[in-house]
């Protein structure tokens, strides 16, 4: 069984260190072959709507809106349905490719063999 990355971040722009290396590691473990899931928790979950991921700067670290398109490439990205709720984000308000799905979805994953979850 291959192994892979569940990654919870829920720091945003509040904590753009912790967030820019949630969204790192799920770039680079994608990357390396590793299958990522990346999930937007808290204030991360502004970065399902379109151009939020360009206000996020942090010296030396590569820019979020290239690390969320590599994720969106090659891995999964999903919003927190308790968290889009709270901020008012619908299906019809975030990037193209981004899901929408709640605490269930993510203990689905977080348990599967082989899984390893990350939270940031």
């Amino acid at each position: 069984m291959a192994r892979s990355l569940v990654i919870k971040v829920t720091a945003g722009a509040d904590e753009p260190e912790r967030c820019n290396q949630a969204f790192t590691v799920a770039a680079a473990a994608l990357a390396s072959g590793v299958p990522v899931s990346l999930w937007l928790t808290g204030e991360a979950a502004w970065f399902a709507v379109p151009g939020k991921a360009k206000e996020l700067t942090l010296p030396h670290a590569v820019p979020l809106p290239d690390l969320l398109d590599a994720v969106l490439a090659g891995g999964r990205v999903t919003l927190c349905t308790q968290c889009a709720a709270r901020r008012d984000i619908t299906v019809d308000d975030v990037i193209d490719g981004v899901r929408i799905a709640g605490a269930p979805t993510f203990v689905e994953e977080a348990v599967a063999e082989g899984a390893q979850a990350l939270v940031y």
